[in-house]
């Protein structure tokens, strides 16, 4: 028998699952996450492994979550100092690089760019040519300024990336080959700015990504598990982790990715809205053919806007270690955003702690049954139900935030802090709660599949919109078949096309996404 595990790192706790080849859970559990990470996810392993009984040679894939990258951008630690190629000179200069970008962030990084002749127009004619000199010259000045990875990026070079590998050419002949470089046109979508800020993040975390993802390598290995290794993704797919290494910036949001692929496993529904508490945050995001859907607009990643794959994602300060307050005077009662998070299980009253959390109030108020309900029998009631009507009126509002349509829908509730939610919401037709609910995200990593994108422009008018249509589908097909999937097992399952009125000709943008199953070794 071959099993897999499945692991998330989140803010609170480290879950941890393996599953048999038939999809079934054989062990599951959480361990508190620790500041290191590792050991917190070493003991995540020592533990499953040992409720589960399976031996350490019978995992044959480990799939894992993790906010590293995240928690990174956000708070500023661990960042490269990065140097930006663009290729848009003559006319790229109106828009510098890094506006809009926080004070902090762009010190972090750096903020050290220059910009060089290239560039494309939408179908793929070159704007000017590139200097090789040129570009060597930038890239010398770089990196005497202190350049610790390489970004670049193009106009429209999602549709033609040739320049941005001719500067990726140049820079191995200088630096070597294993020097950083991050190429926009492999992270991004079509919008300059915006594709290029996520190549910048990309550079900023790629050597914090290594090391983490070499940590957990190493954790594996040092249980005798000589699994192969994927990470998952912010659209709900594995990638290798060799490429996570290189991409890890599209790792930002699987997390909550994972928490909505598992609610869909678990559930069994494929249109739906996933509610998912954790110890300190709540994501509400909607399931669209059993996948997060994705966010059509600009997404800011520590203040700093980016334009690839990302899940719509409403974010909120509610969680099972949310402090609760009683405001004086007026009666009222706030939830969070402030958490105890990790430190739940010492400060919350149930463990024997002395903080009023919202796991208090629910199991008050006869919501759950988790550690020592005695010792919340006291608490004032008038307290307990003013703190459960402003959670519930909480969730409700995320719920609206998220939905596209007036129409109730199932909303399916995760995470170890879901017990906050309760059975009658408004926008809800039913409230779901399935087994294993308290470890979704790990199950969601351990059943991801592998997928395959397109994003492009296309000129229809030559060979036809039916035809084009079928090249692309067959392209996104194949990118996933390369990234790892079995190739019979491969469907599309989005395909979008947005005509581009401001452009010449019969432009279209198209946006497709084929997954698969993992390919079995």
């Amino acid at each position: 028998m071959k099993y897999r595990l499945g692991i998330d790192v989140g803010g609170t706790n480290t879950d941890a699952v393996i599953l048999d080849e038939n999809e079934r859970v054989v062990a599951k559990c959480k361990e508190a996450t620790t500041p290191d990470v590792s050991t917190g996810i070493t003991g995540a392993v020592e533990k499953v492994l040992k409720i589960s009984g399976v031996r350490p040679s019978e995992i044959s894939n480990a799939m894992l979550g993790t906010t590293h990258a995240t928690n990174a951008i956000v708070e500023r630690r661990g960042l490269a100092r990065v140097g930006l190629i663009r290729l848009s000179a003559p006319s790229g200069f109106g828009i510098p690089p890094y506006i809009e970008w926080p004070d902090d962030m762009v010190k972090t990084t750096g903020g050290l760019f220059r910009i060089v002749k290239g560039g494309y127009e939408y179908n793929g004619q070159p704007i000017s040519i590139p200097d090789r000199e040129e570009i060597k010259e930038a890239l010398t000045e770089l990196m005497k300024g202190g350049m610790e990875s390489l970004a670049v990026s193009g106009v429209f070079s999602p549709v033609n990336d040739d320049q941005e590998n001719l500067v990726r050419e140049i820079a191995e002949e200088l630096f070597g080959n294993d020097f950083p470089v991050t190429l926009s046109s492999e992270i991004g979508s079509i919008g300059l700015i915006e594709r290029e800020n996520a190549a910048v993040l990309n550079a900023a975390i790629r050597k914090l990504a290594e090391k983490a993802y070499g940590g957990f390598q190493d954790v594996l290995k040092q249980h005798g598990i000589h699994a192969e290794l994927f990470i998952t993704q912010n659209d709900g797919t594995l990638m290798s982790i060799e490429y996570a290494k290189k991409y890890p910036v599209l790792t930002i949001a699987s997390g909550p990715t994972n928490s909505l692929r598992g609610a869909a496993f678990l559930s069994g529904l494929k249109e739906a809205i996933v509610v998912d508490v954790g110890g300190t945050t709540t994501d509400v995001g909607i399931l669209t053919r059993g996948f997060p859907r994705e966010s059509s607009s600009a997404v800011e990643i520590g203040g700093v806007r980016t334009n690839f794959r990302m899940p719509d994602l409403v974010s909120i300060g509610l969680g099972g270690g949310s402090l609760i307050t009683a405001k004086e005077g007026n009666g009222s009662v706030s939830v969070g955003p402030e958490s105890v998070g990790y430190r739940i299980t010492r400060e919350a009253l149930v463990f024997g702690g002395t903080t009023i959390t919202a796991t208090d109030i629910a199991v008050a108020a006869g919501m759950a049954n988790i550690g020592d309900p005695s010792r919340v029998k006291s608490l004032d009631r008038v307290l307990v139900q003013r703190s459960m009507d402003k959670i519930k009126a909480i969730i409700e509002e995320a719920i609206d935030r998220v939905k596209v349509s007036a129409k109730d829908l199932p909303v399916v509730a995760v995470g170890g802090g879901s017990i906050l939610i309760p059975e009658d919401i408004r926008g809800a037709s039913v409230v779901i709660k399935p087994e294993h609910y308290e470890v979704a995200n790990a199950i969601g990593a351990s059943i991801a599949q592998v997928s395959g994108s397109i994003d492009g422009v296309y000129d229809i008018t030559t060979r036809g919109r039916e035809a084009v249509i079928e090249q692309v589908k067959n392209e996104a097909k194949e990118e996933a078949v390369k990234a790892g999937a079995d190739e019979s097992s491969v469907e599309v399952v989005e395909l979008e096309e947005i005509p581009l009125a401001y452009l010449p000709s019969n432009a279209v943008r198209f946006k497709v996404k084929a997954v698969g199953d993992l390919k079995s070794k």
